[in-house]
């Protein structure tokens, strides 16, 4: 479900890059003012600017939607872990006892010292 939520998030990531390029700027209005071919748009004279408006809107309400979605998602718990054992046939080994010292025994006599060798008499 993440990948298919994913996958149309860059759909509508990369539509909604092309439709803000295809847009023109503010100060186009001024040149269509003196008569430079703003009427012989594919979309009218003025037609263009709210059809791609509202084609840029409802990309990023898309996209913020699938935005807030995957973020919830990512956020849930795993149903699935590597580590659950379900497949793991090795038998699991208990850690090396280690040895507990006993009432009434004593302990083992530490090992001697290493004492520095006395320094070499000067000539």
């Amino acid at each position: 479900m993440i990948i298919a939520f994913t996958i149309l998030h860059v759909i509508v990531s990369l539509f909604l890059i092309a439709v803000v390029l295809l847009q023109s700027g503010k100060g186009a209005e001024m040149g269509a003012s003196f008569g430079s071919s703003g009427s012989q748009s594919v979309f009218g004279a003025g037609g263009g600017t709210t059809f791609l408006s509202k084609l840029t809107t409802s990309a990023a309400v898309i996209f913020m939607l699938t935005s807030l979605t995957l973020a919830y998602l990512s956020g849930q718990p795993s149903s699935s872990s590597m580590m659950s054992g379900k497949g793991n046939t090795a038998p699991v080994q208990a850690p090396a006892a280690v040895p507990t010292p006993q009432k009434g025994v004593a302990p083992a006599p530490a090992a001697p010292a290493i004492q520095p060798a006395a320094p070499a008499p000067k000539k």
